[in-house]
């Protein structure tokens, strides 16, 4: 075989592994995107569909882009009237959150509603729990739960 014939036999190879790095070159930029971005959170979360964090009664959420996420919303939990899981566009329990499906949790605020998507149900409900009990705080309590120092508890 000659050397010729053997060099573009390698070519596509080396095309693939060219691909691969830019791939992985990019994901690495979106994940260190995210880094910093989340940073100024108390909880946040990434993945391919949305990112979303929250501090207090402020919820931001947006798209995952380079090099800040896209989109950027944000709301107080003192505006929403609900919380909920949705699954496949069904209300679900958090408790009882399916493996699988198609995941999002909607906050109806009194003008519309927003979903934010998620690509696993079951981080969806822990999500949805905990947001659910921020909401409680800021819906049956008259005064700012941010507003308590540590030595109150």
């Amino acid at each position: 075989m000659s050397d010729a014939l053997r060099g573009i036999l390698w070519l596509p190879l080396l095309a693939l592994f060219v691909w691969l790095a830019r791939a992985g070159w990019c994901e690495y930029q979106n994940v260190e995107a995210y880094r910093r971005w989340s940073a100024s959170f108390e909880r946040a979360k990434y993945d391919i569909y949305a990112v979303l964090g929250q501090k207090g009664a402020l919820v931001t959420w947006g798209k995952p882009a380079r090099p800040v996420p896209a989109d950027i919303e944000s709301f107080s939990l003192a505006d929403v009237e609900a919380v909920q899981l949705l699954v496949d566009e069904r209300p679900t329990n958090p408790s009882t959150a399916p493996e699988q499906g198609k995941a999002a949790i909607a906050f109806a605020l009194s003008d519309r509603t927003i979903a934010v998507p998620f690509t696993q149900p079951r981080l969806a409900a822990r999500w949805t729990e905990v947001l659910q009990q921020e909401w409680q705080l800021w819906h049956t309590d008259s005064t700012n739960p941010s507003s308590f120092n540590q030595s109150d508890a």
